[in-house]
């Protein structure tokens, strides 16, 4: 898979796994688990770009005696999610006309 779409990928996959409460690494990692490996050198890799651009804030609390980062989608991260939303289907699109020669062969 080309390198560009699969970041892009992953970071809408990380924009909704806190899309809904504010989450902390371990946690992202386990919510996306059943849907796709993700190492933390990648999560946390991905978490600094997505809070580079804006789409998401960081905070610390504490929690059994340790400071722990919490991650909070933006709007404009939701806009993100959107826009993926509207993308997806012209890839689906794409997708089908790609493989339509297929359809008769399987």
């Amino acid at each position: 898979m080309d390198i560009q779409l699969k970041r892009g990928l992953l970071e809408v996959c990380v924009l909704a796994a806190i899309k809904n409460e504010d989450s902390y690494g371990y946690k992202i990692i386990k919510d996306m688990k059943p849907y796709i490996e993700l190492s933390e050198s990648t999560l946390y890799t991905i978490l600094k770009r997505l809070e580079a651009s804006e789409m998401l804030t960081v905070y610390s609390m504490e929690h059994g005696g340790r400071l722990r980062k919490y991650y909070r989608i933006t709007d404009l991260g939701r806009r993100r999610i959107e826009d993926f939303r509207q993308e997806w289907k012209e890839m689906l699109a794409i997708y089908r006309f790609v493989t339509k020669e297929d359809e008769g062969n399987e």
